[in-house]
């Protein structure tokens, strides 16, 4: 089998870095491990940037999205009782966010992967990615529990953190920081709390009221690292979300039947470079965030469509530029993006062991974004996207 451009992995990035490419006539074959039910319900982020919702419309895949999508135009900062709101559009020039879970856009560019563009193979395992640093790099991959390869001018890495193609990078550099707690979130049927998200900083630790629908709502708790999400009753919960969104005012929480419960875990991760010879990274296979600043799949965002234009470029004019400059092209959106969910994670999280001194310093900078414009037009511009390459 052979193509211009094999992508490792149909998550976010590997799809809709292959309807790109297949928009600007350039031909991909999509490898994913996992069957097409699993990937579609596979529960990740939910908050899309402004400029990965216009990505979205001009790729053809926002149909559904701006049909079924709630549009947020702002957040809600919540600390020592008080609630204090941050107007994007009025901060930004007018940019938004989209809910709208990463399921569903997987679902979306699916759909027109199967319909209009190249291979997309499910229950295909990449073994291995060799010859990378020739013009002829290949893909080894078993299907049906028979290995075959794939040929291919370039290839892309979108297989997350696991897979094979980050460790066919080599003399690469990791930049890590491993958090000592997690996000305990449900999924609930209840119909959210607030009509957009709530940020909630409090001595017992962090909250987030989120959605993924009018009907359903997505919520979640500062645990400790190891916590076991099954040994927190749905009563637990609901008593704890109820304390750290406390308020002063006759808000209340709405309680519902909960339908799932996981632990995620804290992570800041970059690799550099993202690139060797003719295979790229992207997604988190290059770079991992914590949730709290939602930059996870919007990263992935900016680095398939980064990649796609240099890929065209280089289809137009024969030239390697914007090839050559993938890597710090990508890196410097990258590491604005881990500064912020580094920032917003130390500004609402309640560390092990902190000190009364380090409480006062997170209120004091809380007070500083919810009594300047200027900082908090910082959090809005960072919340809303940094520009994409």
């Amino acid at each position: 089998m052979r193509t211009t451009v094999g992508i490792i992995g149909a998550g976010p990035a590997g799809l809709l870095l292959a309807r790109l490419l297949h928009n600007a006539g350039i031909d991909s074959v999509v490898l994913e491990s996992r069957d097409r039910a699993y990937v579609e319900r596979r529960q990740r982020a939910g908050i899309l940037e402004q400029g990965t919702v216009d990505v979205l419309r001009e790729a053809g895949a926002g149909e559904r999205m701006d049909r079924e999508g709630l549009r947020h135009d702002g957040i809600e900062l919540r600390f020592a009782r008080r609630r204090h709101r941050v107007d994007f559009p009025a901060l930004t020039g007018g940019r938004s966010v989209m809910v709208y879970a990463q399921t569903e856009v997987c679902k979306d560019l699916i759909a027109l992967q199967l319909k209009e563009g190249g291979p997309l193979l499910f229950e295909t395992e990449a073994l291995a990615v060799e010859g990378a640093d020739t013009e002829r790099p290949r893909v080894r991959f078993r299907r049906e529990g028979v290995e075959d390869v794939l040929e291919c001018d370039y290839v892309v890495g979108c297989d997350g953190y696991w897979g094979v193609a980050r460790s066919a990078v080599p003399d690469g550099r990791t930049f890590e920081r491993t958090y000592p707690f997690g996000w305990l979130g449900i999924l609930a049927d209840v119909a959210p709390s607030h009509d957009e998200l709530v940020y909630a900083r409090h001595d017992r630790g962090f909250a987030l009221l989120s959605m993924r629908s009018p009907s359903v709502s997505r919520l979640y708790l500062q645990v400790p690292a190891d916590t076991d999400a099954g040994s927190w009753s749905d009563e637990r919960i609901w008593d704890e979300l109820e304390r750290r969104f406390e308020t002063d005012d006759d808000w209340s929480l709405r309680r519902g039947p909960i339908t799932q419960k996981s632990v995620t875990p804290m992570r800041s991760y970059v690799h550099e470079p993202m690139r060797h010879g003719r295979l790229f990274l992207a997604g988190d296979a290059a770079h991992i965030v914590p949730p709290t600043g939602a930059k996870g799949l919007n990263l992935a965002v900016g680095d398939v469509v980064t990649l796609a234009r240099a890929l065209t470029h280089r289809t137009a004019t024969g030239s390697d530029d914007l090839l050559d400059a993938y890597s710090a092209t990508c890196l410097r959106r990258v590491w604005q993006a881990e500064r912020f969910s580094y920032d917003m994670t130390t500004l609402l999280h309640t560390a092990p062991g902190a000190t009364p001194f380090e409480d006062r310093l997170q209120l004091a900078r809380l007070d500083r974004i919810t009594s300047s414009r200027a900082a908090e037009t910082d959090l809005a511009e960072a919340y809303t996207g940094f520009p994409i390459g």
